[in-house]
């Protein structure tokens, strides 16, 4: 007869559940950038990168026409709208359901974003980011681009706490499609 797992234990596995869920996220994320990196020809490659005294990496590329810069750098952040969206269309209550790999990629996609969105306002950290990367692929300003980041991120945050909104989805939706439909701003800016 097997005994029941202990408290301790479904900590630690919901812990290592929602770790992992944040890891596929984070995959995910630079999956996006690799995956137009290669459409583009881009010849991705990885730079060593610090924010401070903590080291990273990033996913570099060698140069690109600025439409092909903004997709590449927005890729990242389209993939996790994408993955917020179908979480938060499929499963309205995760809140309350004890999914914790769910909850991991959610958490890393939000924070993120709101993350990425901060830094962008004060135009800090490594050159490599990429919310410079799209501010320079539609020769606009870092501080938008931090808004267009952000403000699908803190709604889809809302949308997770109030799921029976009935305002949230919809903004979401149409913040998540502006950033995508910035291509065609930018493509036709390619034109002239």
């Amino acid at each position: 007869m097997a005994t029941p797992a202990q408290p301790s234990e479904h900590v630690v596995r919901d812990g290592v559940e929602f770790l992992a869920g944040a890891g596929v996220a984070f995959v995910a994320h630079e999956s996006g950038h690799l995956l137009f990196d290669t459409i583009f020809d881009a010849k991705p490659f990885l730079t060593a990168v610090h924010f401070g005294p903590l080291p990273f990496f990033a996913v570099s590329h060698e140069t690109a026409t600025p439409r092909q810069e903004f997709v590449i750098s927005s890729a990242g952040f389209w993939v996790q709208e994408a993955t917020d969206e179908w979480l938060l269309t499929t499963r309205p209550g995760l809140r309350r359901e004890h999914a914790p790999f769910a909850k991991g990629v959610l958490a890393f996609n939000v924070l993120t974003s709101i993350g990425y969105g901060t830094v962008a306002m004060f135009e800090a950290g490594p050159v490599e980011r990429d919310t410079r990367g799209m501010a320079s692929g539609l020769g606009v300003s870092e501080r938008a681009i931090g808004a267009l980041v952000m403000a699908p991120a803190i709604v889809d945050a809302y949308r997770y706490v109030r799921p029976a909104s009935r305002w949230a989805p919809w903004t979401s939706r149409a913040l998540k499609l502006t950033s995508v439909l910035l291509v065609l701003k930018q493509t036709s800016s390619d034109r002239r």
